[in-house]
């Protein structure tokens, strides 16, 4: 699924696919996304990596981290911001 040789950097390519799950409502809002520990084993590629695809995520504030629990699809409020930003 990932390809090393590309053009695209590998984390990149992760945040895209995750991107397309959450688009497509497989991952809705308020739901967990897949650990490092699974996305690891699902992508083949190493937690840096796989940081900082989470991190274009939390960037485009399409997931946040929440302390202890792990990382979650942000619900977006009816205006299309997220609740409680300002």
């Amino acid at each position: 699924m990932i390809d090393r040789e590309g053009p695209i950097p590998p984390y990149q390519q992760i945040a895209a696919a995750l991107r397309k799950r959450i688009e497509a409502g497989e991952i809705p809002p308020g739901r967990r996304i897949p650990s490092l520990v699974e996305m690891e084993q699902e992508f083949g590629v190493a937690r840096d990596t796989l940081r900082k695809a989470v991190q274009v995520l939390k960037d485009e504030r399409l997931v946040e981290t929440v302390s202890g629990m792990g990382i979650y699809v942000v619900q977006h409020s009816e205006d299309g911001g997220v609740p409680g930003a300002s």
